[in-house]
């Protein structure tokens, strides 16, 4: 069985680190497993990127040109939106391929489009990242917003204060119109799964949730002591850590939430959060507790070593799908708080491996960290629970047999 995986980046954003773990996890049972990017990174000579001058540069200005249309749409969802119309040739060159399918993953940045994706003559299975394939051009609907893609998106149900060309509507009714064969639909949530489920892209197509996977041999436990010597963290406190990336930005990420939760913590002694993903800032927000900024860490040594070193995550997501962050931390035995939306419930057992509280309820979140940290074994308790979960539940072998049987279900199925 032969298999190449589509996705954007091979290891820049959440998407890529995730659809290169599968790809990885499939190598080790044996699956013929390669990648094909259009912007490669590394050495790895199973991820193929373009190989001319002319193609990486086109793979660079690609994603530029396609936003510029996105601007004659004036919408408050300000989320990235994809219109994913500019050719590519991939369609072609997939085809033409020994490939016996084709794994896509996060296709935005202009990197095939709409109309390709429908000629692609291999079955086809799709692991979701975000909302875009069943949604119009948005990557994630907005909160305040009706379900279009439940719906359709029909002249008469778009948002109140939207203006402009409806590119959200444009890019959805060539999605309708280019996809007629049938694939198979990997969401790494329920959450997501049962959206996908709900739309009328993907209503007709076989949709599974299958969570994404991570190495619990590279990612597991280390001596908190020695990672907090090492990152020069105190020894005595007790650290919450949060990751940044985009986190005081991205409204769906929650970072305003965190800071109204940890301001509840101001009077608690010791606590003092941690922060990676972002470097000390000119004006830090007032999170109520020292801050500990780590900065941007790349690589998988160095993030397992942050985890280790605390003894709560806090992901205070309004929206998301299966966070890297919380899979990751859960691997490395350390406890999550989070708000019970999207994905986060297939990572979290309410008080069993952390702490979900409700949707959007800052003092409740408050208390989840405070229940974490203020009994030792209670947290220990916690930390064996989060990693044996990630060994059963995402480890590398157990779910590249998921998708390996899933592939032989499409191939059986000619789709």
């Amino acid at each position: 069985m032969r298999v190449i995986h589509l996705n954007c980046y091979e290891s820049l954003g959440g998407a890529a680190r995730a659809a290169f773990r599968i790809h990885e996890s499939l190598v080790e049972i044996g699956v013929d497993s390669s990648m094909r990017v259009a912007v490669k990174s590394s050495d790895d000579f199973k991820v193929v990127g373009p190989t001319s001058k002319i193609g990486k540069a086109l793979a660079l200005v690609r994603p530029t040109i396609g936003q510029l249309i996105t601007g004659f749409q004036h919408t408050d969802n300000n989320v990235l939106h994809s219109c994913s119309f500019l050719p590519s040739g991939l369609d072609r060159e997939l085809n033409s391929s020994n490939a016996d399918l084709v794994n896509m993953h996060w296709i935005a940045g202009e990197m095939v489009s709409v109309a390709e994706i429908g000629r692609i003559t291999k079955p086809i299975v799709w692991t979701l990242h975000d909302m875009w394939p069943f949604c119009g051009a948005e990557h994630f609907e907005s909160e305040h917003k009706q379900q279009r893609f439940v719906d359709g998106y029909q002249r008469n149900n778009r948002a109140v204060g939207d203006s402009g060309w409806d590119i959200d509507r444009w890019v959805w009714r060539r999605k309708l119109r280019n996809w007629k064969r049938p694939m198979t639909i990997v969401a790494p949530s329920r959450w997501l799964a049962n959206h996908a489920k709900n739309s009328v892209l993907f209503r007709n197509c076989r949709v599974e949730a299958i969570p994404n996977a991570i190495n619990t041999q590279r990612w597991k436990p280390l001596s908190q002591a020695l990672a907090r010597k090492w990152l020069g963290l105190p020894l005595e406190s007790k650290l919450v850590l949060f990751g940044a990336i985009g986190g005081s930005r991205d409204q769906r990420k929650g970072g305003d939430l965190l800071v109204q939760a940890l301001a509840k913590l101001r009077n608690v002694d010791g606590v003092r959060l941690v922060v990676f993903g972002e470097t000390n800032p000119e004006y830090p927000p007032d999170y109520g507790l020292p801050a500990h900024y780590l900065g941007h860490l790349h690589d998988d040594i160095s993030l397992a070593i942050a985890y280790s070193a605390c003894d709560v995550m806090v992901v205070p997501s309004r929206q998301d799908n299966l966070p890297n962050t919380a899979v990751e931390a859960a691997a490395c035995g350390v406890p999550v708080v989070a708000f019970r939306i999207g994905g986060l419930p297939d990572i979290v057992d309410h008080m069993q491996t952390g702490y979900l509280a409700s949707p959007f309820d800052v003092g409740d979140l408050a208390q989840g960290v405070s229940w974490v940290l203020e009994e030792k074994e209670r947290r220990l308790n916690l930390c064996a629970n989060s990693r044996r979960k990630a060994e059963e539940q995402f480890s590398y072998p157990v779910v590249a047999r998921r998708y390996r049987d899933l592939y032989e279900d499409a191939l059986r199925c000619g789709r």
